[in-house]
This record gives structure tokens, C-alpha cells and sequence, in this order.
């Protein structure tokens, strides 16, 4: 059997198994070569077209499939686990790099699945991965927030099951030749968007699609649990889940309006949040919102320039991104603080990791000659010539022109919060009196490569602008990049944002606060819920029962008799997912069985 026979995400997976048994410079040099084996293998398969097939219960799979996308998302990929696996170099632990290997593998499987189920089982293997990723983060809540982020993307994950299989069934209902296959989901663009049994498992799908995307009302998951990863492990969190679910939405949900919507929630949210957040890497989990709301606006519009700026600027957003994290992850790592209020100074000792924090976020804030700008400013060109062709047609279409004005502020918002208000507080505010050493040299060396690529793609932009879908509208979208209309606009709109930021200095300095969001829920009420309602019920549920399985003749159980319910558990952050998806799949049950013909 040739390698290319099997899914090149089989490669890291490879990884996941070796590192566990290897130690010292064994264990770094499979770390660093494989991911970039399996860039050389993505590429071997995406040049030559390979497609591979197999059946599976009389039906067909298709586990090696080369979407549209699946270029420039496997290509990044690929970079961001060697680079990051330089990052980690001395500091992650095994069952960290071994997470890493499964979750980069979960993501990369789902950028080459041509069919539904190789498509949910890399899905769920990802969650696996990332889960274990956040517990080994050894931070204050690392332990909560790993079991609150497994149970909210398992019960997402369910959802998303039960839309696979009552797809797959109205397909084979429908005499489809194959009802696993995996790409543009027509109908839901087409109107399919009544709630109807018809309707039902595109909608189930989108969702739990949009639950891995960090869309509201889910989004507050993203800066609950990727802050408790170790200084390392938010690197390889920030560059999978999101971004994964934004492929997967762009091959199916392309067109779909309900996403721009949903995508200008987003951008504006992170803002919002970020604004307010003293915790450095919360504030960047949020801006990380906002950005993936940027993507889904370019996927909803849904052009081919859309399309092609949104896969641009995922592959900007995951490198650029992973720096701001690299840098705060290499503060953390050097001086124990996370609170904006708490640091300051820090430039005259960290200059290299200052330079390329500063780098990061002129590139998230999409400055001229950054990779923010080449591949953000599509996504709004997008916007812009889509509402002019609607306008020529007579199509409404003020919901673009809002859209348009929404961006541009938002954009306006991620330069405030995640280029100057980070490197103020962190770097340049009121010296703190820390005087940490530089970062290790892998930290430095990581961040000093991803700070070239945002310079790089940001001056020369024709490479990136080669591995994307429609790599000819961007081929003449690269002719008019930096005019005079797209640089002085944006130019503009970031130094008066950056103006702002200092005139209002004195009501930005952050104070020891909680922010509230919807995590409210699951972190304080479902607890205390469980704790003061729920738990009682089962106690005197439990109680009832032994007293009955007492009464029974012929029974001997001992002293201490022990029931079913007892062993439900009285952790809730477990009990309450298993509940869930428990309840969810008796429905489907129900409904597959019952209700359907």
C-alpha cells in the first residue's frame, strides 16, 4: 500500500503513537519532521488529484477528497504543528505533544474528508485531542475547563450526528447513489431555510458545525477553556477548532445569508469583550472571535473573491494569531502573569518577543504590509462589488451595505484591543519593575518565523493568493491590492482607532473584574443547580430505590446495597453532557423509529 493510500492526517496520528515512547532528541526530531512529511504528502495528493474510495455498510466513503479549500487549510495546518512544536521545544509534556499530533491530525482528516462520516469521525477526534490539550495545561481551572469545553463540543458533536444520519437517510430515501458524500449542501442556499423534517438535518448540521466555530450563543466557550492551555498548548487550540469548522462551513454552507448575520454578531462581540478583558489571553481568545466572524461574513456573501478572502485570511488569521499567543505564551512562561494590570516595562528585557507581538497585531488589525491587509481587505472589496451588483439588479441589499459599515468598525475595534492595548499594557505602560530574560531561543525562533510570514505574505501576497479556491480572481484582486483607495481607507480607519485608544487611555486600564457571558450559565448556575436542586432529586430517587431493592424477596445486597442511580455521579460538568446526549439520542431514536416513514 502506498502512503497515499491512506489519509495524509494518518501521518500525525503516527506522531500521537511514537512521541509517548521516544524521549530526548528522539522524540523533538519525529516532533518537528513529521508535520512537515505530512505537508509534503498533502501536496503529493492535492497535485495529483488523488481521490480514494471505500465501502462502508453497503455505501460509499470517500476518506482522501481534495476540496476547493483544502490547500490552503492543509498547508497551514501542516506549518502551524512544526512551528509550533518548535515553540514547545523545552516545555510541553508528553501527553501534550501527543494531544497536539491527535488534534492537528482531527483537523487535517476533516480538510480531506469527501464524505460525511470520515468528516465526524476526524470531527470527534479533534475534540479528544484539544480536550487533552486543555488539561494539560496544569493552570488553576484547567481541569474545569477541559470538562466544560468536552461536554458543550460532545453535545455539539451529537447534534451534528443526528443531521448526518437523517441526511444520509432522506438521501437513500431518494434513491442517491451516494448519500455519505460530503460537499455543498444546494438546498440550503436555495430556500431550505424554513424549519421543516426536511430542513431538519442541514440545520442540525450547520449548527453543530457552528458550535466548533465559536458562534453565539456558544462563543464564550473559546475564552473559558483556551486561557487554561499550557503557554504552549493555546498555540495549536487557536489554530484548529475554529478554523476546521470554517472549512467545513465554506465547502458546505457557502451562500447561506444567515452566516453574514451570524459573522457580524461575532466581529462585534469580540470586540466588546476584548475592550473589557484584562486577561491578556482571554482578550485574544476573544479578538480570535471576531476574527472567525470576519470568515463566515466572506463565506455568507458567498462570491468567489468572498470565498477567496475568507480561506486567506484563515491562513493569515492562524499564523498571525498563533504569534499574539506565542508572545503572551513566552511573557507568561518568563514572568507567571497573565493580567494586563500586572505588567508593564516589559520592553527593555523582551525585545524580541515586543517586536514580534507588534508584528502580530498590525497584522490582525490588517495594517498595509501585513498579511491581515492582503487578505482582509477581500473579504470588504467583496462586500462592496456583491451590494453593487445587487443594487444593479434591483435586490435589496441594505444588509450588505450595513455589513460593510459593521466590518470596517469592527476592524477598527480588533487594532484597539489586540495590537495596542496588548502591547501597551504588556510592553509600554507604567513599569511594572519585572526585568524577565528573553524567551528561550526555540520561543523566539518559532515567533520570529510566523512574524516573517506575516511580512511575507503581506508584501508578496501571489503565493498565498495561488493555493486558493478560485486562485484566478485573486490573481487579479493581487493587481489592485495595495491602491491608493484600499491603503489611505484603511490607513485611516486604524490610526484614528489607534488615536482613540489614547485619548480614552485613562477608561481602558483594567482592574481585577470578571466579565460576565453566556458561560454564566454552565459555570455558575448549572452548579449550583446541580448542587441544590438536582442533587437532592437523585439523592431521594437513590434513597427510594435501595429501599425497594431492600423489600425484595431472595435478595441479599450487604450492608451498603448500591443502585443505579447511585452511580450516575454527582459531578455535574460529567453528569450534565451524558444527560444531554443521552436525552438527545433517545430522541433521535424516536423520531428515526417512530416518527419518520
Amino acid at each position: 500500500m502506498r502512503m497515499t493510500d491512506l489519509p495524509p492526517a494518518f501521518i500525525l496520528l503516527l506522531g500521537a503513537v511514537l512521541i509517548p515512547l521516544l524521549s530526548g532528541k528522539a522524540r523533538w526530531a519525529v516532533a518537528l519532521a513529521l508535520p512537515i512529511v505530512a505537508l509534503a504528502e498533502c501536496w503529493v495528493v492535492i497535485t495529483e488529484g488523488l481521490d480514494h474510495y471505500a465501502r462502508f455498510m453497503g455505501m460509499t466513503i470517500n476518506p482522501v477528497h481534495v476540496h476547493a479549500p483544502t490547500p490552503a487549510f492543509a498547508t497551514v495546518t501542516c506549518i502551524t504543528m512544526a512551528v509550533g512544536m518548535l515553540f514547545a521545544l523545552r516545555t510541553a509534556r508528553k501527553s501534550e505533544l501527543a494531544g497536539a499530533f491527535v488534534y492537528g491530525a482531527g483537523a487535517l482528516g476533516c480538510m480531506f474528508a469527501g464524505d460525511l462520516l470520515t468528516l465526524f469521525l476526524f470531527w470527534e477526534v479533534m475534540t479528544l485531542g484539544s480536550t487533552t490539550m486543555i488539561w494539560s495545561g496544569k493552570q488553576n481551572d484547567s481541569q474545569g475547563a477541559g470538562l466544560r469545553y468536552f461536554g458543550l463540543h460532545a453535545v455539539g458533536g451529537v447534534v451534528m450526528l443526528i443531521g448526518i444520519v437523517l441526511l444520509v437517510s432522506q438521501r437513500m430515501a431518494a434513491g442517491d447513489a451516494n448519500p455519505l458524500q460530503f460537499g455543498h449542501f444546494d438546498a440550503m442556499v436555495q430556500g431550505w431555510t424554513s424549519l421543516s423534517w426536511q430542513s431538519a438535518p442541514l440545520w442540525l448540521i450547520l449548527i453543530g458545525m457552528l458550535v466548533n466555530a465559536g458562534a453565539p450563543p456558544f462563543s464564550a466557550w473559546l475564552p473559558d477553556a483556551y486561557p487554561e492551555a499550557s503557554p504552549t498548548g493555546t498555540v495549536f487550540l487557536s489554530a484548529f477548532t475554529t478554523k476546521t469548522a470554517v472549512f467545513t462551513l465554506m465547502v458546505g454552507f457557502a451562500g447561506v445569508e444567515l452566516l453574514i448575520y451570524v459573522g457580524l454578531y461575532m466581529a462585534i462581540y469580540g470586540v466588546i469583550y476584548g475592550t473589557l478583558e484584562n486577561d491578556a489571553r482571554r482578550l485574544l481568545c476573544y479578538s480570535l472571535i471576531n476574527q472567525v466572524g470576519f470568515m463566515l461574513v466572506g463565506i455568507g456573501v458567498g462570491t468567489q473573491l468572498a470565498l477567496d478572502g475568507a480561506t486567506a485570511h484563515a491562513f493569515a488569521h492562524i499564523i498571525y494569531k498563533a504569534l499574539l499567543l506565542m508572545a503572551m505564551g513566552a511573557v507568561l512562561h518568563q514572568t507567571g502573569k497573565r493580567k494586563l494590570n500586572h505588567m508593564g516595562g516589559l520592553w527593555h528585557t523582551m525585545p524580541v518577543t515586543m517586536w514580534c507581538c507588534i508584528i502580530g497585531g498590525l497584522s490582525i488589525s490588517g495594517f498595509p504590509l501585513t498579511s491581515g491587509f492582503t487578505s482582509k481587505s477581500m473579504v470588504v472589496q467583496a462586500i462592496s462589488d456583491e451590494a453593487a451588483r445587487m443594487a444593479g439588479a434591483g435586490i435589496p441589499h441594505n444588509y450588505l451595505i450595513w455589513a460593510w459599515f459593521l466590518f470596517q468598525a469592527a476592524t477598527a475595534g480588533v487594532f484597539l484591543d489586540a495590537c495596542v492595548k496588548v502591547t501597551w499594557f504588556v510592553f509600554f505602560q507604567k513599569d511594572s519593575g519585572l526585568r524577565p530574560a528573553e524567551a528561550p531561543w526555540n520561543m523566539r525562533a518559532a515567533m520570529v518565523i510566523f512574524a516573517g510570514i506575516c511580512i511575507f505574505a503581506g508584501v508578496f501576497p501571489g503565493p498565498l493568493y495561488e493555493i486558493l479556491p478560485y486562485k484566478g480572481v485573486a490573481a487579479d484582486y493581487a493587481k489592485v491590492v495595495y491602491s491608493m483607495d484600499h491603503v489611505m481607507v484603511m490607513l485611516g480607519l486604524l490610526l484614528f482607532s489607534g488615536l482613540g485608544f489614547f485619548v480614552l487611555l485613562p477608561l481602558l486600564k483594567r482592574t481585577e473584574t470578571l466579565t460576565l457571558d453566556t458561560d454564566w450559565l454552565y459555570r455558575r448556575f448549572v452548579p449550583k443547580f446541580w448542587k441544590e436542586v438536582a442533587s437532592p432529586i437523585i439523592h431521594g430517587l437513590d434513597t427510594a430505590q435501595k429501599t425497594l431493592l431492600e423489600k425484595l424477596p431472595g435478595k441479599s445486597l450487604g450492608t451498603e446495597p448500591r443502585s443505579t442511580l447511585a452511580r450516575f455521579g454527582t459531578e455535574w460538568a460529567v453528569s450534565v453532557p451524558v444527560f444531554l446526549i443521552t436525552l438527545m439520542l433517545v430522541i433521535y431514536l424516536v423520531v428515526y423509529l417512530v416518527l419518520l416513514p
